[in-house]
């Protein structure tokens, strides 16, 4: 069996779209989140930094928040693509999402020096939006759940 390297979604998004602190690939400061699939669900995998810290062993919230932001609208994304009958890497233009509404639950405290794994189960409620539940793992530690409703990015957004 070949064992192929995944294409995330986030690599292939246009120039325009790709400064996102979160999760883009030009925003050196950034996180560079990344995410694609694995199998029906989506997979953000991240390792925090030090610099991510709340307390002394502890992960701040707004990285977990900003996980579950960037990998919703990754995911919607991945998932619309796949719709329209692409996948990452393919040459097809990927489409762009925006946050609607972000909801995170915390769950339990999440330590800091473990490689962190958000997982997405989406969900299309129309044509142009996505609903994802994602929940973040640390090791087999479920420490936050969210849900993103992601909309198809507006053209207006683009400054030219």
């Amino acid at each position: 069996m070949e064992n192929k390297e995944q294409i995330a979604i986030q690599d292939v998004y246009p120039e325009d779209f790709s400064w996102c602190y979160g999760c883009g690939r030009l925003n050196k400061e950034g996180h560079q989140f990344k995410t694609h699939w694995d199998g029906e669900q989506t997979v953000t995998m991240y390792n925090p930094k030090p610099e991510h810290t709340a307390l002394p062993g502890f992960v701040y919230g707004g990285l977990i928040g900003s996980m579950i932001d960037c990998h919703g609208t990754g995911s919607a994304s991945l998932a619309l693509h796949r719709k329209n009958g692409h996948e990452p890497g393919d040459g097809a233009e990927s489409p762009r999402f925006v946050t609607a509404s972000l909801h995170v639950d915390f769950i339990k405290p999440t330590p800091h020096g473990v490689p962190l794994k958000a997982v997405g189960t989406i969900q299309e409620i129309h044509p142009k939006k996505w609903k994802v539940e994602t929940e973040v793992f640390a090791d087999e530690t479920l420490c936050a759940r969210g849900e993103v409703v992601a909309v198809v990015m507006p053209a207006s957004f683009l400054q030219k």
